[in-house]
């Protein structure tokens, strides 16, 4: 008889402990909330991926290619593929049966640029058709898109094509790539295409391509970061550096060779000026992480090798006063 008296008690205090729980706040006192934080959660950094290489897929030897489309299917993002994608000429069999099971896997996500070999014999026929809209005007075969706060510039270094009507100032893709950057004064800017102005390679004709100094003047005019070429089949990483060669650390463009897409192996030669990285035995893909105010890069190995790179650097334009 006790413990109900008890419990009776008890259950007609409940509703009492519920209504003192519940009380209003002294006017002018806001109520707290039950799980309030003393600092708000940053939100994270908006990152794109950018991902490749050059120097591709050849049917006779697609062991290279192989391994490397492995490693791209493991990264999400953005691929860029840096020229000679097809071996021996870039037909459209040779896209279909060598490039097509291998880095073709990522056509969708792929942005592409010609190389010598896909204009071997021939104008880029087998590319422009493989590629479609993806790879810009068949006359040009340049064109710019966006990741985020950065402007990436797709450019055709084979100068020498007849419809091209070259690289130097006042050409064509020289004027184009003028206003496009002139459009994209305050981003942040990277280029890529197959032929580099910088190598180390062994034999200096097929390494070195004075003819893009002009499109590079005006890439270091605009403050660009970075520049990404293939051809030769070797890794190599520049300090930053001005169109004619001289360190630059503040204003500088980094350019990387990455033509280590699975094709083969080329020599390198002894290091010229500004070479900080080099290596020609492995293949791999070049995996650039692209911030708001800069960019990390990472040399990524085929499997079973170990060389490797990585660092980070600034974006110019993101530090630098807004322009209109």
């Amino acid at each position: 008889m006790k413990w109900s008296r008890r419990l009776a008690v008890l259950f007609l205090s409940l509703p009492i402990l519920a209504m003192a729980q519940t009380t209003t706040p002294p006017p002018g006192e806001q109520p707290k909330p039950r799980h309030q934080k003393s600092a708000q959660a940053k939100p994270p950094e908006q990152a794109f991926i950018l991902v490749g290489a050059g120097d591709i897929a050849s049917c006779k030897q697609p062991q290279g290619a192989e391994a490397t489309a492995k490693l791209i299917e493991q990264i999400p993002g953005t691929v860029f593929a840096a020229g000679d994608l097809a071996y021996e000429r870039g037909t459209p069999a040779e896209f279909e049966k060598c490039y097509g099971p291998t880095w073709g896997r990522f056509k969708d996500r792929t942005k592409p640029a010609p190389g010598n070999h896909e204009y071997d014999g021939s104008l880029a026929v087998g590319y422009f058709q493989y590629w479609g809209a993806q790879a810009g005007p068949p006359e040009k075969g340049y064109y710019s898109y966006d990741l985020g706060a950065w402007h990436v510039v797709v450019l055709n270094t084979n100068c020498g094509s007849q419809v091209l009507g070259g690289c130097g100032q006042g050409s064509p893709q020289e004027q184009w790539l003028r206003q496009d950057l002139a459009e994209h004064a305050n981003a942040c800017i990277l280029a890529y295409g197959h032929h580099a102005l910088f190598s180390s390679g062994v034999f200096k004709r097929h390494a070195i391509h004075p003819e893009l100094k002009p499109l590079w003047q005006d890439l270091y005019s605009a403050h660009a970061d970075l520049v990404l070429a293939g051809h030769e089949h070797s890794y190599e990483r520049f300090a930053p550096q001005d169109p004619e060669g001289d360190a630059d650390a503040k204003l500088g463009i980094r350019e990387i060779v990455v033509g280590t897409g699975g094709r083969s192996h080329d020599p390198l030669g002894f290091p010229i000026a500004n070479s900080e990285v080099r290596d020609s035995e492995t293949f791999g893909v070049l995996k650039l992480t692209l911030l708001p105010d800069g960019y990390r890069w990472e040399f990524i190995p085929e499997e079973g090798k170990t060389f490797r790179d990585a660092g980070a650097g600034v974006c110019h334009n993101a530090s630098a006063p807004a322009t209109h």
